[in-house]
């Protein structure tokens, strides 16, 4: 324990990251609380890196906090790609660089700079050590509806290694009980938002050119155009309403063309797919085989779905499901799973029908 004593809580002034300082603290590590100011809209900062809440919990603490502003930086390296990949048809998520890039990027780094080998977080993951080969294995959160792994597919093995999830075991509930018990200022706070931007529409056609953003037709799968859209920030696959158009049934989108602008909807079957091609793959455990059998979440709050796994040379993979799977949505990663093991993951690039 001698080179764990000190550690560093990425600190966001809500219920789970506050929790897990004060875990840490009991469990007499020398924690010191650190806040990333990343985003702040109109209202101020979001729930999800409320550095003014976080500095009123580490006073309840009595550990040190220390503000990071990194607001040039992550709108940089995370809203401007977010606000592209609308602008070009395809629904991002943007936690996942959020995670990588500054939660276990930018704060590990300080954390190592300042004597400390750990970083810890609010994550409802858990984390698995062999210590014979002292390779770390992600795991899901053992509360299941608030599993978090899904969002942490892309961090290196290093980062696993320098990371701990005090929270990977509890319960929710649990989490808000010990809170109050400990009369942490946080206790009570709402939710963070899964996206923090808020009105995104607007802070996509915020950074886009002239140029990037145009309207475009809604048609059916055979072309006939049923009404006019906005531009294709505006709509995702899967979505049903707030389309502008009228049919005697629902109609979804069912695919973006970017090159002409056109939205394509068609009937809830029409949603239906045998599966994906990922890109720019990340792979926590690297397939030994040319083919595996897996299950794959090709959304935050959707199930995981058995499948087979072609991994190929550029990164890439292509993915078959076991059974048909609606809704696949280019830009929203593909998270593979085995029981609760986390594999790997990457970008969907395109549904496979």
């Amino acid at each position: 324990m001698a080179n764990k004593r000190k550690i560093v809580v990425a600190m966001s002034g809500g219920v789970d990251s506050s929790v897990s300082a004060a875990i840490l603290v009991e469990q007499g590590y020398d924690v010191h609380g650190v806040s990333l100011r990343m985003w702040e809209g109109e209202l101020g900062p979001r729930v999800c890196s409320d550095h003014r809440g976080a500095e009123e919990v580490a006073a309840h603490l009595k550990i040190p906090h220390t503000l990071l502003d990194l607001r040039q930086q992550f709108a940089d390296t995370v809203v401007k790609p977010f606000a592209q990949d609308y602008l070009h048809g395809r629904t991002p998520n943007p936690c996942v660089a959020c995670n990588r890039d500054f939660k276990f990027g930018t704060l590990l780094r300080w954390a190592k700079e300042h004597n400390a080998h750990y970083v810890a977080t609010g994550h409802y993951a858990r984390l698995a050590r062999d210590d014979s080969t002292q390779a770390t294995a992600l795991l899901r959160g053992a509360d299941r509806a608030k599993d978090q792994s899904y969002f942490l597919f892309a961090l290196s093995p290093d980062q696993l290694a320098h990371t701990m999830f005090p929270l990977g075991a509890m319960q929710k509930s649990a989490v808000r009980d010990k809170a109050r018990a400990l009369g942490l200022p946080a206790a009570e706070r709402q939710e963070s938002q899964d996206i923090c931007f808020g009105d995104y529409k607007a802070l996509v056609a915020s950074y886009a050119k002239e140029d990037e953003i145009r309207a475009g037709e809604v048609v059916d799968r055979s072309g006939k155009v049923l009404g006019q859209h906005g531009g294709v920030h505006t709509v995702t696959v899967g979505q049903r309403k707030g389309l502008g158009i009228s049919a005697p049934e629902p109609l979804y989108v069912v695919d973006i063309d970017e090159a002409s602008k056109r939205v394509v909807v068609g009937k809830k079957d029409d949603l239906s797919c045998s599966g994906l091609i990922a890109r720019s793959v990340n792979w926590l455990e690297v397939p030994s085989d040319a083919e595996m059998e897996a299950e794959v979440q090709i959304r935050y709050r959707a199930p995981a779905v058995a499948c087979v796994i072609r991994p190929n040379s550029d990164g890439s993979c292509e993915v078959r499901f076991a059974e048909a799977f609606p809704a696949v949505t280019p830009g929203q990663a593909a998270v593979f799973y085995r029981g609760e093991k986390l594999l790997g993951g990457g970008w969907i690039e395109r549904a496979l029908r």
